[in-house]
This record gives structure tokens, sequence and C-alpha cells, in this order.
């Protein structure tokens, strides 16, 4: 019975760490953008989530399981730059805005699976 209340929670907590470390990922780009050399780098999301819940079910014991780091990919540079930097500010920008945007969201819809849930347990005499 736990399993069904968790499993979703699971699930949303994983893509939430996930969206935590691409928002620092895309952050330490923007940083970089005048840095000689610096390579810009991201991940597929949609991968590593998938690559971070698979096999974990919420109540089998793996969840101790160490979370491995998504794999880091190179940005392809959108022209080339004399200093070798490859930081896209327009793409950087955009990307940065677009993962707040779902961090919230998955934020919001914990918060509310949660409230859903304590609401679910209480009597009704409680109400």
């Amino acid at each position: 019975m736990i399993q069904r209340l968790t499993g979703s929670l699971v699930f949303q907590t994983e893509a939430l760490v996930l969206r935590a470390e691409r928002q620092r990922l895309i952050a330490s780009n923007i940083a970089n953008a005048d840095t000689p050399g610096y390579v810009s780098r991201d991940f597929n999301f949609a991968s590593a989530l998938r690559d971070a819940t698979s096999g974990r079910n919420a109540g089998s014991g793996d969840a101790a399981r160490p979370r491995r780091a998504p794999e880091l990919r190179y940005a392809t540079p959108s022209q080339t730059n004399l200093d070798g930097n490859t930081v896209d500010m327009d793409r950087e920008r955009a990307a940065f805005a677009d993962n707040a945007v779902k961090y919230e969201s998955t934020l919001r819809f914990i918060n509310g699976s949660v409230r859903t849930m304590l609401d679910a347990m209480k009597s009704h005499n409680q109400g």
C-alpha cells in the first residue's frame, strides 16, 4: 500500500534532484562565459531521469543505492570563438529559465501530492 503512495513521490524527487543539478550546471556555464577555453556542458534530462528511476521502486530496499551522476556532454558551439569558449549566452539563458520553471512546477507537484496524502489520512472528525 505504501509503495503506491510513495511511488510518484520517488519519481518526482529524482526529477527535482536532477533539475537542481542541471540548474547548477547551467549557472556554471553562464558564470564562465568570459573564461577563455571554457567548454559549455549539459546533460540529457530525460535520459538522466530514466537512468535514475530505472529499477528503483519505493520501499524495495534500494533507496540507499548511490545516485549515479548524469552523463555530461559538451555543447556544440553555434559560432566559433577566438578564445575557444563555447558558451552561447542566449542558449544558456533560455535553458536556465526553462529549467527554473520546470523545477518550480515539480516542486509544486510534490507539495500538492503530499498535501493530498495528508488530507486523505485525516479522519472526517478532524476536518
